[in-house]
């Protein structure tokens, strides 16, 4: 199990900006939610909070439109129920949700504000 983990990471690893933008069609505020709903519990409250500032530094007028556009591509992906380790796969399922999500929150790092923090954990606190 730990060799596929490691195989599962290094596929990981390749993508890049430009294959998190492809999965901006998979973005949807509703699906977002619906996510969260759904897999919140799973996902637990670290992947949570990330997947939280994303969606806030996403809605923050001041943020560049290339970040918007990484996040939408990173939020897609989340989304986007069938990605390289499918969800419901018992104990790897969020491992790629979570790994873009993290490239994503490096990524756009500057763009990130206090306020996104803290919205995040106010709304995290109904969900966890």
């Amino acid at each position: 199990m730990f060799s596929k983990e490691n195989n599962i990471d290094k596929e990981i690893q390749k993508i890049s900006v430009e294959d998190l933008k492809k999965y901006k069609e998979e973005y949807s505020e509703e699906k977002f939610w619906d996510k969260v709903k759904q897999y919140g519990k799973k996902l637990g409250c670290e992947t949570l909070r990330q997947a939280l500032i994303l969606f806030y530094v996403l809605w923050d007028p001041e943020t560049p439109v290339e970040h918007k556009a990484i996040i939408i591509g990173a939020l897609g992906y989340f989304i986007l129920p069938v990605d390289l380790v499918p969800d419901f796969v018992a104990g790897l399922g969020f491992v790629d949700d979570v790994t873009v999500i993290a490239k994503a929150l490096h990524t756009v790092a500057i763009s990130i504000k206090d306020k996104h923090r803290q919205q995040a954990e106010e709304k995290l606190k109904e969900l966890c």
